[in-house]
This record gives structure tokens, sequence and C-alpha cells, in this order.
């Protein structure tokens, strides 16, 4: 029976909780996105850990790790600062990166800004932002309008934890493209994970930090992530029922992919592919990873 542990590691001048299993040579690190903690890689961390000693977080600012309160905190450059962090943590010259929503924009800039510690990138849902750039659409403005509406101080904080958070109930039952992918348990783990002081913030904030790097490059960008290309072998997932992304934002991905390029489209999955899909999900990235 496959063990799951818990644990903390001190990273970036923060403090990290994460979930562990397995014992292999080669360490994957499991990057959840909004609005959710290392819960949703579970079904993850029971498969892969058969192969691999697999690590999946909570990102800074969500659930049991520590929750910085400016802004500027959030900005990708730092959550990148803690993935390496947590494969240093692990004694680690290199990990296997996964990740899922932010998490996946946090893997794509690891792998960018330090390819010779990713040994492989799976992304699943979330372009690569080169890409969402190229192909950004009236239509997919509208599917992220929320990302506006996060700009908003406070009040988006209010409306999701009003009625008991039924805004992330109601996520999680009807935002799907498989139904009944959430159990009773999975909503209500994942609002008591909300409830945490600060967690709402903290996720949301992730929104304000980056914001405009949605549309425009900064300044600050390193050359290597102005360039938008990826350097390490790399698997994209995508579940083409998405509420949020449209199919036509992920295309042409693979022209930016400077090494081995596979992707796995699911056509009836939404966006919270490891949950709906988690047998085609696993079987793609045991073959992956291997």
């Amino acid at each position: 029976m496959t063990t799951i542990t818990h644990g903390y590691a001190a990273v970036n001048g923060i403090r990290l909780h994460y979930a562990e299993s397995g014992s292999g040579n080669k360490l994957v690190i499991l990057l959840h996105g909004f609005p959710e903690f290392w819960h949703s890689w579970q079904q993850q961390l029971i498969v892969l850990s058969e192969k691999f000693h697999v690590v999946a977080p909570d990102m800074r600012g969500y659930n049991l790790s520590d929750k910085p309160s400016r802004v500027e905190d959030y900005r990708i450059d730092k959550i990148v600062a803690d993935v390496i962090g947590l494969i240093d943590h692990f004694g680690a010259k290199q990990a296997a990166i996964v990740g899922h929503d932010w998490g996946a924009g946090v893997a794509w800039a690891v792998a960018q800004k330090h390819p010779e510690r990713v040994s492989k990138l799976a992304v699943l849902q979330v372009p690569l932002l080169a890409v969402w750039r190229a192909n950004l659409s009236c239509k997919q403005l509208a599917r992220s309008w929320y990302m506006f509406f996060f700009q908003i101080p406070r009040l988006p904080e209010w409306l999701i934890a009003r009625q008991n958070f039924r805004a992330i109930e109601r996520t999680f039952q009807d935002k799907v493209g498989r139904e009944n992918s959430f159990t009773r348990p999975d909503v209500e783990r994942y609002k008591e994970a909300a409830r945490q002081p600060g967690a709402l913030t903290g996720a949301i904030n992730y929104y304000r930090a980056n914001f405009l790097d949605r549309l425009f490059v900064r300044k600050q960008t390193t050359n290597k992530q102005r360039d938008g290309r990826v350097h390490v072998p790399t698997l994209f997932i995508f579940g083409e029922q998405d509420f949020a992304i449209i199919p036509e934002t992920v295309r042409g991905l693979e022209k930016y992919i400077d090494a081995d390029y596979r992707e796995v489209r699911v056509p009836d999955s939404g966006h919270w592919v490891q949950n709906e899909a988690p047998e085609e999900v696993n079987a793609a990235l045991l073959e992956f990873l291997k």
C-alpha cells in the first residue's frame, strides 16, 4: 500500500509544506494551481511513487505553506526559486517538474531559467507564455475574465468565502468535462485548505503579481524567458473541454520546444485533467518520465 508522508522544507526564506511518496532515485516535483493544494496530485502521488521519489508541495500562499503578505512576493521568479530550493532540499541535482495551472506557469519558467536542474518537463493545460501571447484572442480574453476581476483588492476573497466557500464547491462540481470527478470529501478538503489564514489572498496574489505578464514582456524578464523557448524534453497534456483555456490558445506549442516534445489530448476532459482523466494522465506521465 502506498504511503503518503508529510514534511516541511525551509527554502528561499519561507517554509513550504509538502506531501511525499516513493523512494526512487529520480525526483519528481508536482506543482499545483488555483485554487488547489498538494491534494490535487493525490492520484499521481500514488501511481508515480511506484517508480519515482515524488513530492507535491503546497505552493507558497496555499494551505499549510507560508503566506507572505506582499503581492510582489508572488512573482513567478520568487516561486521558481522555491522550486530550486526544493530540489536542493532533497539533495538532488535535477528533478522532473510537472505543473498544472499556475504550477504550469512556474514549471515553464523553471525549465527556461534553470534547464540544467530539470531532467524532464510535463505541463498540464497552460501553454508556454510566449505561445499564450502569440495566440491571444478576444475569445480567450473573455474566458480569462476572472484574471481581471482578481485585480480588485479584497472583493474576490470575500465573494469566494461567502456561503461556506460555495464558489469553490461550484468550481469543482460544475467546471468539469467529466462529471463527478471530485467527491464530496475532495471538495471539503479544498475548502478547508482555502480557510487557512491568509490562503485566499495568497492564492489570488499569483494573479495580482503576474497579471501583466499575460499581456506584455517585462523589462526584467531574462533573455532565456524573452526568447520564449524551452530546451528540455517536454510533455504537454491538454483536456480540450477546459472552461478557462480554449484549444486555439495552445496551438503551435511544439515550435517553441528545442528538445523531444510529446503532446497528449484528452477530448472529453476539462481543466482539472489530472483529476478528471487520471488514468490517461498517469499513463502518459509514466511513459514520459521513465
